[in-house]
């Protein structure tokens, strides 16, 4: 079966993630996707198992892409500093890829592997930021609870334009996260 010149996977992927990005994830359908890349829809079968599979590749794409970005924005850093930076890597994420950063927040099929393993993934990188603070391991879960809390609402209130007095965002969100990290020394 011949497959039109420069659509392949990849590409109908990146068109997903531009129109969750610009319009809101709910607004990805087949019929978007299609007219956005200007070929009938029955096409993007050739590429993609259906808009349910979609949903499943946009929330792993983006589990992956955010251990990324705390990885790398952790790099050379240990105990405060890095947690710091992983939640500031955590929000920026979800500031550049809002669409993206919903499909991860609200999984389509959590019982599914792939993105069993991928949230796994993220966890455990979590996990070893926390090892320097010798938690148990159900304290050390807890934290990594907290923790996406914190910076999850923190982003979905920015993202809902929930944040509208003029003061800096950034500056907010230190606090926020330091005072979270305080908090972890004096745990009982």
């Amino acid at each position: 079966m011949a497959y039109r010149q420069g659509l392949d996977t990849d590409t109908v992927l990146q068109a997903a993630i531009e129109i969750a990005d610009v319009q809101g994830v709910e607004q990805v359908t087949l019929a978007a996707l299609a007219a956005k890349l200007n070929v009938k829809t029955p096409s993007l079968y050739n590429h993609i198992k259906g808009l349910p599979a979609l949903r499943k590749q946009l929330s792993h794409l983006s589990l992956i892409r955010i251990k990324e970005a705390m990885v790398e924005a952790v790099l050379g850093k240990a105990g405060d500093d890095a947690l710091l930076a992983a939640g500031f890597a955590y929000v920026n994420f979800a500031r550049k890829q809002p669409g993206l950063y919903d499909a991860m927040a609200s999984l389509p099929d959590f019982g599914d592997p792939d993105l069993q393993q991928a949230s796994n993934n993220v966890v455990g990188f979590m996990l070893r930021l926390l090892e320097p603070y010798a938690l148990s391991e159900e304290d050390a879960l807890h934290v990594v609870r907290g923790f996406r809390s914190v910076v999850h609402g923190f982003a979905s209130l920015e993202l809902k334009n929930g944040f509208r007095m003029e003061l800096e965002r950034d500056e907010s969100l230190r606090r926020l996260l330091t005072t979270y990290l305080r908090g972890l020394r004096t745990a009982d």
